[in-house]
C-alpha cells in the first residue's frame, strides 16, 4: 500500500529517527541507493566555492567531470530524464510548462496521461522493491498506475534540515517498511543563480551551506547500522549561464501574436505553433532573429533529440549563450542567470558525485549523460530496466568489480 506524507514533514519523521529498531540480515544484503539532486548546480562549483564534504565524497567515492542534462536544459525535462533515462522526446515533458497538443489540456504534474515511461520508483516497486521521493519530479502522478511506497506533495517551504531528517527517517524504518530507493530534491542553487548569476558571492555562499548540508547527510547515513550497504548519489539537473540586460532579445519587435496557436517556454527556449497560413512567414522571420538557432521541429539537430513529439510544436528556437529571449521589454525579468540552452554548452553541465559499496575509491570518471542515470541505478539495485535510452557500458567504469558485469 502507497503512503501518501503530507504536513508536518520534520515532526511526523523525526518520531522515527527516535527508534532504535532492529535489522536483520536480511537487509544488510540488499542495496540501497538514495539519490540527491541539487537544483542548478553547476559543474565547476566546487572550484568556485569551499565545498570540502563533496571533496571527501570524491575522495571516497566517484566524482565525474560533469553530469551532461538532456536538452533543454530545464529542470522539469531533467528530472524526469534522470528518473527514466528517456529523453524529453520521448517521456513527453518537454518544457516546465506547455500545452499538450496531443491532449488538447495544458501540462499538470500531477496528471499520468503526461508522462510516458517508467520511472526509477515504478520500476523498483514492479520488482517489490520500496522506493521513496521527496519532492522528485513525477512521483506525485500515478505514473505506469503507481506511486512510490513514501512520496510528498510539492512544498518548497519545508527547510533543508527537515528533508534530512525525513530521508534518515525512511532509513531507520523497519526492514519491511524501508524503501531501498529514495530520490530527493533541494531547490538550490537554481534559485540564487537565476536571481544573482553564478558567479555572485550569493551564489558561492549557498554553494558552501549546501555542501555543509551534505556533510550532514553523509555522516548521520554513516552513523546507520546498514551504511555498509547505502549508495549515495549527489547530482542536479542543469547548470547555470550569465545573463545580462545588454544581451537581450524581445519577440514583439519581430513576431506577431495573431500568427500562432501556441507559445510555449520562456528565456532562452522558446517553442511555436504556427497558424497554418503563417507557417512560412513564422519560419523566415525566426531564422532572420540575431543570436539565436531556429529549426522546425523535424530538423532540430539529432543530437539534441528534440523533434519526436508533437508537444515540442511546429518550431523551436534557442538564445545563443548568455543571450535571454524575452517576450518583450515589459517582461523582462531583472535575473541574472538562466539555463536551457544548448546542452553542448558547458555552462549547462551539472555535478555527480556518488559514494558507497557498490562505486569505486577515488575514481575520477570521464563526463556521463544524466540519461544513463536509470540504467546506472538499476545495476546498483539489481532490477530488470524498463525500455530506456541510457548507456550502461557508459557509467560501469565507475562501479567495483562485483558490480560491473
Amino acid at each position: 500500500m502507497q503512503k501518501k506524507i503530507v504536513v508536518f514533514v520534520g515532526v511526523i519523521l523525526l518520531v522515527f529517527s527516535s527508534i532504535n529498531f532492529g535489522f536483520t540480515q536480511a537487509a544488510e544484503e540488499k542495496p540501497y541507493v538514495v539519490i540527491l539532486s541539487m537544483d542548478g548546480f553547476r559543474w565547476d562549483y566546487p572550484d568556485k566555492a569551499n565545498t570540502p564534504n563533496l571533496d571527501k565524497i570524491a575522495e571516497n567515492g566517484v566524482k565525474a567531470d560533469a553530469f551532461i542534462p538532456c536538452f533543454p536544459t530545464k529542470t522539469f525535462a531533467n528530472h524526469y530524464t534522470m528518473a527514466t533515462g528517456l529523453y524529453a522526446e520521448t517521456h513527453g515533458i518537454v518544457q516546465n510548462k506547455f500545452f499538450a497538443n496531443d491532449l488538447g489540456k495544458k501540462y499538470k504534474i500531477t496528471g499520468s496521461e503526461f508522462y510516458t515511461g517508467e520511472p526509477l520508483w515504478a520500476t523498483a516497486e514492479k520488482q517489490n522493491v520500496k522506493s521513496a521521493s521527496f519532492f522528485w519530479l513525477g512521483s506525485e502522478a500515478p505514473i505506469e498506475k503507481s506511486f512510490p511506497s513514501y512520496y510528498l506533495e510539492y512544498n518548497e517551504s519545508v527547510p533543508f534540515e527537515n528533508r534530512i531528517d525525513s530521508i534518515i527517517s525512511w532509513l531507520q524504518l523497519p526492514e519491511n517498511e524501508r524503501p531501498h530507493l529514495i530520490m530527493w530534491y533541494m531547490h538550490e542553487p537554481d534559485a540564487k543563480g537565476n536571481e544573482f548569476g553564478p558567479n555572485s558571492i550569493e551564489v558561492k555562499n549557498e554553494v558552501e551551506y549546501l555542501d555543509s548540508l551534505v556533510g550532514v547527510f553523509y555522516r548521520r547515513v554513516q552513523a546507520l547500522p546498514d551504511a555498509n550497504n547505502i549508495n549515495l548519489i549527489f547530482t542536479s539537473d542543469h547548470g547555470m549561464s550569465e545573463i545580462s540586460a545588454d544581451k537581450a532579445i524581445y519577440l514583439d519587435q519581430y513576431l506577431k501574436k495573431e500568427w500562432f496557436n501556441y507559445v510555449d517556454g520562456g528565456t532562452p527556449v522558446y517553442l511555436f505553433d504556427a497558424k497554418d497560413e503563417f507557417y512560412d512567414t513564422v519560419y523566415t522571420v525566426l531564422k532572420s532573429i540575431p543570436h539565436i538557432n531556429a529549426w522546425k521541429r523535424e530538423e532540430v539537430p539529432a543530437r539534441l533529440h528534440y523533434s519526436k513529439n508533437v508537444r515540442i510544436k511546429d518550431f523551436v528556437i534557442v538564445a545563443d549563450s548568455s543571450w535571454s529571449i524575452w517576450p518583450g521589454k515589459e517582461k523582462q525579468y531583472n535575473d541574472s542567470g538562466a539555463h536551457g540552452y544548448d546542452n553542448q554548452n558547458s555552462d549547462m553541465h551539472a555535478i555527480f558525485y556518488a559514494v558507497g559499496p557498490a562505486f569505486k575509491t577515488g575514481y575520477k570518471s570521464k563526463a556521463i549523460n544524466n540519461v544513463d542515470l536509470y540504467p546506472l541505478v538499476c545495476k546498483i539495485l539489481n532490477l530488470i530496466p524498463a525500455k530506456n535510452e541510457g548507456s550502461l557500458e557508459n557509467v560501469l567504469p565507475m562501479l567495483n568489480s562485483e558490480n560491473s558485469h
